[in-house]
């Protein structure tokens, strides 16, 4: 064995311990998925990006062409419904290099040491405001789907309540409620950020300079860049693109949410926060991600790499 065959070899990779159940999740399917040694895995706690990371990959794979169905291309796995033995089905006749969504912490994923990995992390005030549109605007289909479809686990999910303020503090003092752990999923990522085929991203860098953050995915993704093609790609991940464009980003075009589509892509701003929050509750929020996180993912979460 080469020297770097033996290090390869000594790497401990995650291993799965738990399965979650929910009225959206459905861990169990990855223990029947049949991965490819170039598959792309595109993991977000909710509503951090992840839309905007998979019409990325998809543009880098696809070369900057239009009108993909991004969607239905990138399934979210671990959504309980439809159910998985659909799901894996549809996966498995995918010819092209696939690039699929996760929505869980590690330790109940199994993990592929060949496959690549892309974790993008947000500011979880940021994460809640879109959060609140997201629920807000759901309609009964969506209820319908995720509270009334045989194998649901634990209770379903309600209406939120009418204070976004309000809605802030029940996923703060519940730890993501009515989701998901927030701080599990943020902690599982961030330890193991430096395994050589995990990348962590930032909304707010690429915020901050997308053109670069998209050169930096698509060498970690082994994906060298056609020049000709580098306007349209970045044209294609813009904001104003994706917004008139929702309904092939956005799971059934849009048909769980009130407005469509384009509710379901709805400002991409950080910071909409601040007009609500006094200086006491946001000064809660960073208090508890010291606590859950510790400094380095505390500050890396605040702000990115900036």
């Amino acid at each position: 064995m080469t020297p770097s065959q033996i290090a390869w070899s000594q790497i401990k990779w995650p291993e799965k311990t738990r399965e979650l159940h929910s009225h959206h999740f459905d861990s169990t399917i990855w223990n029947d998925f049949q991965f490819r040694d170039d598959d792309i895995f595109i993991a977000t706690y909710a509503k951090a990006g992840t839309t905007w990371l998979q019409q990325i990959v998809s543009q880098l794979i696809f070369k900057g062409k239009e009108e993909l169905a991004v969607a239905e291309m990138s399934p979210w796995m671990d959504l309980r419904v439809p159910p998985k033995e659909v799901k894996l089905e549809e996966v498995e006749k995918q010819k092209h290099r696939r690039f699929l969504k996760t929505h869980l912490p590690v330790d109940a994923l199994v993990f592929s040491s060949k496959a690549k990995y892309i974790y993008i992390g947000r500011d979880g005030r940021d994460v809640v405001w879109s959060l609140y549109n997201h629920h807000a605007n759901a309609n009964d289909l969506w209820y319908q789907a995720l509270n009334d479809t045989p194998g649901r686990v634990g209770p379903p999910i309600d209406p939120p309540p009418e204070s976004r303020e309000q809605y802030f503090h029940n996923w703060l003092e519940n730890d993501g409620y009515p989701f998901w752990s927030f701080w599990e999923n943020i902690r599982t990522w961030w330890e193991i950020r430096n395994l050589p085929n995990v990348k962590l991203l930032h909304f707010a860098d690429l915020k901050a300079d997308m053109p670069g953050e998209i050169r930096r995915i698509a060498d970690f993704l082994d994906i060298p860049i056609d020049e000709e093609n580098w306007a349209n790609i970045i044209e294609h991940c813009s904001f104003d693109y994706m917004k008139e464009n929702a309904i092939e980003s956005v799971p059934l075009g849009g048909a769980f949410w009130d407005g469509g589509a384009t509710t379901f892509i709805h400002k991409g701003t950080n910071g909409r926060w601040q007009e609500v929050l006094s200086a006491k509750e946001s000064a809660a929020y960073e208090k508890k991600a010291l606590s859950k996180l510790g400094p380095e993912c505390a500050e890396w979460l605040l702000k990115g790499n900036q």
